[in-house]
């Protein structure tokens, strides 16, 4: 019997890493759909994209961090496998072409060594509260950080899960928003940075976790807005770039 995998593909040269975000609209894609229209745009873009050997090829693909689905990002990353050399400023361009507006690709980078996703520690949040008046916010933001550990319930597919959602909070803090039509006469924002981990904690968590200490209830859904992807200051609180 031959050692030899079925379906042998072009080696691969080159890895890219990419950063792209969801606006709009866009963001209720969920993260299978958006890699459904990214492997479109890569056809459509023609990129020598690698391929996977066995009976069913697939691209080489590496996704990391995906935001969930209904929030906005400017920082999502992927990393793409590539049969031959590549201009990164060509490939930018003709990707976020070959996507649909709301789908931007950002930066386009030639990949180091390491893999992405240890790369990406923590996430920086914007969280846009319609109807909150800001003090109302920063009293429930003063009884979340005094408490050392907050339990919320998420509904998962394998039932309800418990967890404690303090300990991934590394920053938060409560601003005013400006005032716009959409927003109301009143409008707070939260500004949070969370750690990664497992399990991997959500604004939405911490909004709970808001409810649990504080009694908050946010009147409408908040927007929330990824703005920021990469590795922890744990000096300084803040998000770095994964590329750097």
């Amino acid at each position: 019997m031959s050692g030899t995998a079925p379906n042998p593909q072009l080696p691969v040269v080159q890895r890219v890493r990419i950063r792209y975000a969801k606006r709009g609209r866009m963001r209720f894609t969920s993260h299978r759909d958006f890699g459904r229209a990214f492997e479109r745009a890569v056809r459509r873009a023609q990129l020598p994209v690698a391929y996977s050997s066995g009976f069913s090829p697939h691209p080489r693909i590496s996704y990391a961090g995906a935001s969930p689905t209904g929030a906005s990002s400017s920082a999502e990353y992927l990393e793409l496998a590539l049969t031959r050399r590549c201009d990164v400023g060509q490939l930018r361009e003709a990707l976020d072409a070959a996507l649909p507006p709301g789908l931007d690709v950002l930066t386009v980078v030639p990949a180091v060594t390491g893999a992405l996703a240890d790369r990406l520690e923590a996430s920086d949040w914007q969280l846009t509260l319609p109807g909150v008046p800001l003090a109302e916010a920063q009293r429930a933001v003063a009884a979340f950080l005094r408490t050392d550990v907050i339990e919320v319930t998420r509904k998962t597919k394998k039932g309800p899960r418990s967890f404690d959602c303090r300990a991934a909070v590394v920053t938060l803090e409560a601003g005013p928003a400006a005032l716009s039509p959409e927003a109301g006469s009143e409008c707070a924002i939260l500004r949070l940075v969370l750690r990664h981990g497992t399990p991997s904690v959500r604004p939405d968590d911490v909004l709970a976790g808001l409810g649990e200490v504080a009694g908050f209830i946010a009147p409408v859904p908040p927007l929330s807005d990824r703005v920021a992807q990469g590795p922890l200051d744990t000096a300084t609180g803040t998000v770095g770039d994964p590329f750097v």
